[in-house]
């Protein structure tokens, strides 16, 4: 099936039968990506007595309770509800779904003990693109991004300034295939969250931050159609299946 979408005067064409999957699946188990010292969610069936929800146990149903957090435990996507005290909820703050993206792919580089996304890496990886919003692969970028245990392990992130760069190009959609844009520990700083949403300023309160993404090797650098997919959440951050279109030259 083809669809249109325009972005400003320009109309690009998409297949909607050929996606690209950009998340990661959540599994009850130890198999699961994982951050934030977090256990493992769970997907179990449901127990009471004379009652387990799974058909071969008996039931008529499989039932099953199922037990995460969004930001520990794979894609998800949040919004400036996550670091403020006003409430938002990324069910009601994000009303679009598709977006002009752009791909790139970015090897952290050494600063003072951690390795970061710098300004200077974007503005080359983008040069003079315009596009809603950017999708960021991390190098080296192996299948274990599937599965990894980030917790203490002091994972690359952005820089202030990285952020802050994204807001004046007024990309307002983030997608990383990191734990965070921020650093593991950093006594609540928050600098590349603050920075983005602009929260001592007028507040992008309809930008995104989607984190936990994995970009496979085989997808190229370059322009797509993000659809960005929810789970409809009254929450700061909902899990998300991002997918991308690579638009079908006319």
């Amino acid at each position: 099936m083809l669809a249109r979408i325009k972005h400003n005067s320009k109309e690009y064409k998409i297949d909607l039968s050929k996606p690209l999957d950009i998340s990661i699946p959540l599994r009850g188990n130890e198999s699961n990506v994982s951050a934030w010292n977090l256990d493992p969610p769970k997907i179990e069936p449901h127990k009471e007595e004379g009652f387990i929800g799974k058909v071969s146990e008996g039931a008529s149903v499989n039932f099953n309770d199922i037990s995460f957090n969004p930001h520990a435990h794979g894609t998800h996507t949040e919004c400036l509800g996550h670091i403020t005290e006003e409430t938002y909820s990324i069910n009601r703050q994000l009303s679009d779904y598709f977006f002009l993206a752009e791909v790139v792919t970015i090897a952290p580089e050494k600063y003072q003990n951690d390795f970061v996304v710098s300004k200077k890496q974007i503005q080359y990886a983008i040069g003079n693109k315009k596009c809603e919003a950017l999708i960021i692969r991390t190098l080296p970028n192996i299948k274990e991004k599937l599965s990894r245990k980030y917790s203490d392990t002091n994972p690359p992130y952005l820089l202030e300034e990285a952020a802050q760069y994204l807001v004046d190009r007024e990309i307002n959609h983030l997608l990383i295939d990191l734990p965070s844009i921020d650093r593991e520990k950093d006594n609540g700083a928050l600098l590349a969250h603050r920075a983005f949403w602009q929260v001592e300023g007028k507040m992008r309160t309809r930008a995104t931050i989607t984190e936990f993404i994995f970009v496979n090797n085989s997808i190229k650098d370059g322009t797509y159609i993000l659809n960005l997919q929810l789970a409809p959440m009254e929450n700061d951050a909902s899990p998300s299946r991002p997918l991308i279109f690579k638009p079908i030259k006319s």
